[in-house]
């Protein structure tokens, strides 16, 4: 294949909402670029793209699908995205290194809940649209239904190119109001019949045209000008003033198709041809330190990593798009991630599943490439004296948390490497280990994504799992003062072992002045600080343990062991095990013998001393808070609001954002559990959510005497 340059290449996403077909699209645009010599079919599970099994078994894209063709000799690539949000890691990679999306409309619906959460997505990352209805053949299409839906949620910057003259199964005509031709199709589609618009469509025409021609013209002063003076513009005019408005995001112009039957796509591939940017046209990729990398082929060679797959019988995949340079096979890159030279011993072009070898590609291009070492997603490649790095693709928070393990115990080594193998292909896809609840947790962005992952699991790596309900990662702490002193004395023949310790405990606070008197037990204890040691708990808080010994009763060489047996204690609360934070613990006398004292006795006097004061300080249960918003339609507000109070949530605010209302909350995590599967019922799946940790915050007492019933009859049972 010819190597493009970077003024031959375009890069567009296709994304919209599950079902309106962009697959099929997909299949006809390789179709007539002359990648394939036949279409595929979603239902026969023979497309280019979504050709994994769980895409078959499910009959939705599930992964993001790299491809290209050609048209007019330019370059097209374009990225195949699933509609479902569960899967948005795919799109918002695609985002990340496309220059504009084609929203994929049904007819039969209009806009529907993703199209929603896409087009927010798309203007968050300055993407410029062009909506295409799809599906214009099915007998319950409704192209005007359509547009209303995407002008009501869209705005007036929704532009029409192109109408249908029949809708339903008769649909074989679209007049376009750009080119002022009507556009026939015989049933087989493919190349159409270009004719003079008739006389019955003329009226609508025209009006539609001067509406298009002053969307066109609003967008450039020049522009306005002539249509001032003239009245109208060219179609290069036109063109012109298009463009501008699409990369304003002023403007998002329609196109018409049936992508089954292969009806409109040669336009729209025209369209794409005259109209969308050239890579080396675009702005110039910020990096890291704020640096600007212009399309350039002829800078200094950089690659970005925006997608990992893993493949049968190859293993990774890794696909980048080339930020400036030009890459070729054989070159020695650095990356400036880790430091390692990695050599891009092949480059290929990619089609779904099938891969053209190249020589080289040029700045803007998309490529893939294999065997790669130590180069994962979010790195950056360049060539030796290049120092960009670019900033990371930021993906969404999870919204779903389960617990899992393998049926089997002996297949649990190689379940984390099944783990660890998927977020490399979906970086939404968090595995952790939880030492503190001994869980394995998954944390992804629905019900339905970690579903997925199980049928994967299953069907492709014969790997049987069960989900379990995730633990609460719980804290404790004190609410008061408390007294105790311990002392640990053992006597077995020869050395023996003594230590004693009198210490008081309180609740910290940042900023609390250092200790000089107690007033505890109807009696007042005076302390000398003579040194403070701050721990920065590796769970949250701080442990601050001051020494207050004087007279040398406790000789200073002990004081760690003191210190190491309360932190010992500090990871294993008196009321669920949980643990501690937020203590200072005043270490202010004790004994010790000449002979029997050594670490091991003041470890112990120091643990046992510190438990005895937490339980009389009136130890109290911490829970995870988290910061959540809700993106809700109006006429959902008052059900989410209801179904947030049952869940003690605090309402923090409400405002509106593009049409939609968006409720800010503080929610326990204990009542987020499936929070994303009970949001979509009550709103049909048009909410969106958000979720990020805040702080921990004191249980309310009914929860805290359920939890500690729990633990106890936890600790029976074991």
């Amino acid at each position: 294949m010819k190597v493009y340059k970077s003024n031959e290449i375009k890069n567009i996403a296709l994304i919209g909402n599950a079902g309106s077909g962009k697959t099929t699209l997909a299949e006809a645009m390789l179709f007539e670029g002359g990648v394939i010599n036949r279409r595929g079919n979603v239902d026969d599970k023979n497309t280019v793209s979504d050709y994994n099994p769980v895409e078959h078994e499910y009959g939705n894209s599930v992964f993001s699908t790299v491809l290209y063709t050609e048209w007019n000799s330019k370059k097209i690539n374009f990225i195949d995205t699933p509609g479902a949000d569960d899967f948005s890691g795919g799109v918002i990679s695609a985002l990340n290194v496309v220059d504009t999306g084609l929203m994929i409309l049904n007819a039969q619906h209009g806009v529907e809940v993703g199209t929603e959460i896409l087009g927010r997505r798309a203007s968050k990352h300055n993407t410029p649209l062009i909506f295409v209805v799809n599906q214009l053949d099915h007998d319950k299409a409704n192209f005007e239904m359509t547009i209303e839906s995407a002008k009501t949620n869209f705005g007036s910057k929704v532009s029409i190119v192109q109408y249908p003259v029949n809708v339903g199964t008769d649909f074989n005509a679209v007049v376009d109001v750009l080119k002022m031709k009507m556009y026939k199709w015989g049933a087989d589609g493919g190349k159409p019949e270009i004719l003079d618009i008739p006389d019955s469509e003329i009226d609508k025409a025209n009006e539609l045209h001067n509406e298009l021609v002053e969307s066109a013209a609003e967008n450039d002063e020049s522009l306005m000008e002539l249509y001032f003076d003239k009245g109208t513009l060219t179609e290069d005019e036109m063109r012109e003033g298009i463009k501008k408005g699409m990369i304003a995001q002023a403007l998002f112009p329609v196109f018409c198709i049936s992508a089954k039957k292969d009806m409109g796509v040669r336009r729209l591939m025209e369209f794409i041809g005259n109209i969308v940017p050239f890579v080396n046209e675009m702005p110039a990729i910020p990096t890291v330190s704020g640096r600007e990398v212009e399309c350039n082929a002829d800078n200094d060679t950089s690659l970005f990593i925006y997608k990992t797959s893993v493949e049968p019988h190859i293993g990774e995949v890794n696909y980048f798009k080339v930020i400036s340079g030009t890459v070729k096979e054989g070159d020695d890159l650095i990356n400036m991630n880790n430091g390692t030279k990695e050599r891009l011993s092949q480059l290929f072009l990619v089609a779904g599943r099938n891969r053209e070898k190249v020589s080289e590609l040029q700045a803007g291009d998309l490529g893939a490439t294999v065997k790669l070492k130590n180069t994962k997603n979010n790195h950056t490649l360049n060539s030796k004296d290049c120092d960009y790095t670019y900033r990371s693709i930021k993906f969404p928070e999870p919204k779903y948390r389960t617990a899992v393990q393998a049926k089997d115990e002996s297949d649990d080594e190689r379940l984390n490497e099944l783990l660890h193998r998927m977020h490399q292909e979906d970086p939404t896809i968090i595995i952790e280990y939880s030492k503190e609840v001994k869980q394995l947790l998954i944390h992804g962005q629905g019900e339905f994504h970690i579903n997925t992952l199980k049928w994967r699991l299953l069907h492709n790596d014969k790997m049987e799992i069960e989900f379990l309900t995730p633990r609460i990662q719980y804290r404790e702490t004190i609410t008061k003062k408390a007294l105790a002193d311990y002392r640990h004395k053992k006597q077995s023949g020869g050395a023996g072992q003594f230590g004693e310790v009198h210490m008081i405990i309180e609740p910290y606070e940042e900023g609390m002045a250092d200790p000089t008197m107690y007033k505890m037990d109807g009696k007042e204890i005076k302390v000398n600080l003579k040194g403070t040691e701050v721990q920065e708990l590796n769970w949250g808080g701080k442990l601050v343990f001051c020494n207050c010994i004087v007279g040398g009763v406790i000789d200073t060489r002990f004081l760690p062991a003191i210190l190491k047996g309360i932190m010992e204690k500090m990871e294993e609360g008196p009321l669920t095990g949980s643990y501690a934070r937020d203590i200072r613990v005043v270490v202010y006398d004790g004994k010790m013998h000449p002979v029997d004292s050594n670490e091991i006795s003041f470890k112990l006097a120091g643990r046992n001393a510190f438990s005895a004061a937490f339980k009389n300080a009136g130890p109290k249960i911490l829970e995870p808070i988290y910061d959540i918003e809700v993106l809700v339609p109006e006429d959902r507000m008052g059900d989410v609001m209801s179904d947030l109070q049952t869940r003690r949530a605090i309402i923090m605010g409400m405002d509106a954002d593009k049409g939609f209302q968006k409720i800010s909350a503080r929610v326990p995590l204990k009542e987020m559990n499936r929070y994303s599967t009970s949001l979509s019922s009550i709103t049909g799946g048009r909410a969106q959510f958000s979720m990020k940790y805040s702080a921990y915050e004191k249980v309310p007492g009914d929860v805290q005497e359920e939890l500690l019933t729990s633990y106890q009859e936890e600790l029976v049972e074991a």
